[in-house]
């Protein structure tokens, strides 16, 4: 890396830092930036985030993201985080005990390509083109979605007070799941991640806002911070917390695809009872929550709202589950000896901020004899979209030698199976190859 305004083969007594890049999140509703620096040392990799901010459009009076308010959010806040963000850029050390005023500039500039919308992105993309070209650094635009699968890489990274090597190891399984997305893969490597389900029509984190919006009382929704409305259905629905769980984990597929009825007479039906495919389905789901609470002839008691949202969300999470265990199982019938390095499930998006979900998979993969399965969450400030998990998948994929070209455009669907139509995270138009970068 080089200094702004230094010629390092000149210079002395100068600590390098390398492969430090900026980064940039546009992808929705979300402004975010980042600085973050890596180094490997002894074959453990170290990270810092010199800089993490991030500004959220506010779509409260719309109930949901409105893509017009999030574009003006982005087009409003980025430049001001970019230039806040170069505030932070590491300074040049003139000796071991004292810095210079010249700062470095990022190896390369990182940014989210897509899935997403592509106005929205757009802001984003162009943004770190012109900083790519006043710098003359390389432009790595990376896939949303994989950036998420690896956020627990980053934090292992992170974690300078106990310096192992990244974790976890590919080969490891990833549960995507937010407003946007659900999905579950394989995630095999770097850029190797075959779906093995996903929604057949809308996302579970839009699932459970709308199951919010139709069970919590009026003066609850009013009292929302943000449009995402799973938090606050969470915490009316376990004001104690985890204490309130009270949850059984169903020991068996019969156990599993059966309606328990509730003291007040209504049931909720899984979805897909009737088959064992690998696919998500969510919309039947809000369909029986919402005709639940419209067919009603007298009003609904504090106590039946949240039942009904305790319900809901254990059915969701359930779901989830259960395609996850099919996974395992269709895994170990096929393929038992690959199946078998599998040790890890990696949860992330915004859905994996809560902690009923966590709380449901844990208790599922250990009734149905999958104890050695290590469930991995990031931390809740990471869960949901943020330009530090850009920034490390820019890292893993530039260190791997992969480059974007200056005409790569926003893509509103990018596929992270190299078996998709669109040929996965390499088979989209403008990735360059150079040398993998060692440290």
């Amino acid at each position: 890396m080089k200094a702004v305004g230094i010629n390092l083969s000149d210079a002395e007594n100068i600590e390098t830092i390398e492969n430090p890049t900026i980064s940039i999140e546009s992808s929705c509703d979300d402004t975010s930036v980042a600085i973050l620096e890596k180094n490997i040392k002894n074959g453990i990799a170290k990270a810092q985030l010199h800089f993490h901010k991030k500004i959220t459009s506010n779509n409260l009076a719309y109930k949901g993201v409105h893509p017009i308010v999030a574009l003006e959010s982005h087009e409003q806040n980025l430049a001001i985080l970019v230039q806040d963000a170069m505030k932070s850029m590491p300074k040049v050390m003139e000796n071991k005990d004292s810095s210079s005023d010249l700062v470095y500039k990022p190896d390369f500039v990182t940014v989210t390509r897509g899935p997403g919308m592509r106005s929205n992105l757009s802001t984003g993309l162009n943004t770190a083109k012109g900083l790519a070209i006043a710098w003359q650094v390389p432009l790595v635009a990376v896939n949303h979605m994989q950036a998420h699968a690896l956020t627990p890489r980053l934090v292992s990274a992170l974690d300078n007070a106990n310096p192992s090597p990244l974790k976890p190891n590919f080969p490891f399984l990833s549960l995507l799941v937010s407003g946007g997305h659900t999905m579950l893969i394989h995630s095999q490597s770097l850029i190797s991640h075959p779906t093995l389900a996903s929604t057949v029509d809308i996302a579970i984190g839009d699932c459970i806002d709308k199951i919010a919006r139709h069970v919590l009382p009026q003066e609850v929704l009013n009292s929302a911070k943000s449009a995402m409305y799973g938090p606050v259905l969470e915490s009316f629905a376990f004001p104690k917390g985890a204490s309130d769980y009270e949850y059984s984990a169903p020991t068996s597929r019969a156990q599993e695809i059966s309606s328990k009825k509730s003291s007040w007479g209504w049931s909720i039906t899984p979805p897909f009872v009737e088959t064992k495919a690998l696919r998500y389905s969510f919309v039947g789901l809000d369909s029986t929550v919402r005709r639940i609470v419209e067919t009603r002839n007298e009003p609904i008691s504090m106590d039946e709202r949240r039942d009904l949202a305790r319900s809901a969300m254990r059915v969701a999470f359930e779901h989830l589950a259960s395609r996850v265990i099919l996974a395992l199982a269709q895994m170990h019938e096929t393929d038992s000896k690959n199946a078998l390095i599998i040790r890890a499930l990696v949860v992330s998006g915004g859905v994996a901020a809560n902690q009923y979900l966590r709380h449901v998979l844990r208790a599922y993969l250990d009734a149905r004899k999958y104890k050695h399965i290590q469930l991995v969450f990031p931390p809740l400030e990471l869960c949901t979209d943020n330009a530090a998990m850009i920034a490390w998948a820019g890292m893993e994929m530039y260190e791997a030698g992969y480059v974007s070209g200056l005409g790569c455009q926003a893509l509103r669907k990018w596929s992270l199976d190299p078996s998709a139509s669109d040929g996965g995270i390499l088979g989209v138009p403008d990735w360059k190859r150079m040398p993998e970068i060692r440290n």
